[in-house]
């Protein structure tokens, strides 16, 4: 659905090999849905209902620490796979200013607040709440706003290894050290 150019996705066309790949004619594609920004939400929803599924697998992990790092690691994951990397797109379409929509911003909204919701919910349970250092509440708030910065940290460094270690110092501030 669009280009990629160098990580990011073209949401202005459809080209003629996306079109052949898929079997479907570029007018066809677009004529199933009112416009272009709505082909793109349609897409959107089912990357996020995907991320969502894999994100509340990586913090199933019965010790929050561990919890985390897995959270942190595929999320860092899922933005260096590819050549050239593929970045985030919730991030990369939350500073297009070519999409700029209201339907788009809520979209983008929707996935952040339900990746907090997770976060906030295993943060919540038994063994973790205990090992907070400000309430779950907070706490979810401050890692999801993490994993937007990681996103820039990994566009001007694109260096896994020091994301990874700056995920982990946010997790020791975030709770305290095991007896």
């Amino acid at each position: 659905m669009g280009r990629r150019h160098h990580g990011r996705v073209d949401r202005a066309r459809v080209d003629r090999g996306d079109a052949t790949a898929t079997g479907v004619l570029r007018g066809s594609l677009y004529n199933a849905y009112r416009d272009k920004e709505t082909l793109f939400l349609r897409v959107y929803e089912d990357y996020a209902k995907h991320f969502l599924v894999e994100a509340a697998q990586a913090l199933a992990h019965p010790i929050i620490d561990q919890a985390l790092r897995d959270f942190f690691d595929f999320t860092i994951t899922s933005m260096i796979k590819g050549l050239p990397t593929r970045g985030c797109l919730t991030t990369k379409t939350a500073i297009d200013i070519k999409a700029d929509g209201n339907r788009i911003r809520a979209a983008l909204r929707d996935l952040l607040d339900n990746m907090e919701r997770l976060l906030h919910e295993r943060l919540s349970t038994d063994d973790a709440r205990p090992r907070l250092v400000i309430p779950p509440a907070e706490a979810a708030r401050v890692l999801i706003t993490m994993t937007r910065g990681i996103v820039v940290m990994e566009r001007v460094y694109q260096d896994p290894e020091r994301l990874r270690a700056t995920a982990a110092s946010l997790i020791d501030a975030v709770l305290t050290p095991t007896a």
